[in-house]
């Protein structure tokens, strides 16, 4: 996607502020500068006890503030950031406050499935809402359903225009775009719709946290090049097993893509010994050094489609267009 500035409206342009912690600085740098808008100053550093030391550094009376803050590893770290920034601004009488959240923490607990659970990314919710935001701009929710945890409105953007440009030259091949788990068919269906490919689904059974089993594949997947598609990859191992049951079922070639790169454990080695050919991530999250180095992955920018709806929701317009 190309990085074309966006212009302003001049009358709303110094009203305008955007700033961000440490969790992913160079994604708001580049949204700043595909909004031709300079980063909000802001001191964010610990205490010795590791406490979290925030102070904004510029007058935000009046303004309307957009705070970037994905919550990712380390996950509690990054969400006191944002918590304390969004009080920060609350409190120096920003007119607005937007958390724009590129990577929702804690988004996979959506529900009480156990008894003694607890509602993780309701809790979440909670806390953002109370500290005093007043909208929030998520991208790729783990779960649509988490925009009704809120009291406040939600834009929830989806990375499908970003992420299918590097596979767009196989439409009309023997392509197959699949699902690894039934929770992600709608999510799959809308690239197997943009490529005109069939889809297929990889009915799975976990039985505890970041431990799944592949039981079979709903679709025709023998001799085609199949497309996992899903919204986060974590330790891959639900990733691999997939790739492996579709090797085992005929596919002829893997690849697959996710809007975020969590990656943590023995993630990139279980990628790198893996039947994948490639894996398309966005930049939603740092990667890591061995995942920046990796030949098999690569990172696509969200700053752009991000910076279309901070300058639609600044200007008060319409966000429905970036709904993909």
């Amino acid at each position: 996607m190309a990085a074309t500035k966006l212009v302003l409206k001049t009358m709303r342009f110094e009203r305008l502020k955007i700033f961000t912690g440490n969790a992913n600085a160079a994604l708001a740098r580049e949204i700043c500068e595909c909004l031709n808008s300079p980063l909000g100053a802001a001191t964010v550093r610990s205490f010795s006890d590791g406490e979290i030391h925030l102070q904004i550094q510029e007058n935000v009376r009046g303004a309307d503030v957009f705070a970037i803050q994905p919550t990712c590893n380390p996950v509690d770290r990054n969400l006191m950031e944002l918590l304390l920034m969004i009080d920060a601004l609350k409190r120096a009488s920003a007119q607005r406050i937007t958390a724009v959240l590129p990577y929702y923490g804690y988004a996979r607990q959506d529900r009480k499935d156990r008894p003694r659970m607890p509602i993780s990314a309701k809790l979440v919710a909670s806390l953002l809402e109370r500290a005093g935001a007043n909208r929030i701009l998520a991208l790729d929710l783990h779960a649509a359903q988490i925009q009704g945890f809120f009291e406040i409105p939600v834009d929830h953007l989806f990375a499908t225009p970003v992420l299918i440009e590097p596979f767009a030259g196989l439409k009309g091949e023997r392509l197959t775009v699949v699902s690894p788990d039934a929770g992600g068919v709608e999510r799959a269906r809308a690239f197997a719709k943009r490529l005109d490919a069939p889809l297929a689904i990889i009915d799975k059974r976990r039985e505890e946290a970041n431990v799944s089993e592949v039981m079979h594949i709903i679709g025709d997947v023998e001799g085609r090049h199949c497309l996992i598609v899903d919204d986060l990859i974590d330790t891959a191992g639900t990733l691999v097993k997939a790739a492996d049951a579709l090797a085992r079922q005929g596919a002829l070639r893997v690849s697959a893509c996710a809007t975020h790169a969590v990656l943590s454990g023995p993630a990139m080695e279980r990628i790198e010994n893996s039947r994948i050919d490639k894996v398309v991530v966005t930049n939603s999250i740092p990667l890591s050094e061995r995942a920046a180095a990796s030949g098999r992955i690569q990172v696509r920018s969200v700053a752009h489609l991000l910076a279309q709806a901070i300058q639609s929701i600044h200007e008060d317009g319409s966000v429905s267009t970036l709904f993909v």
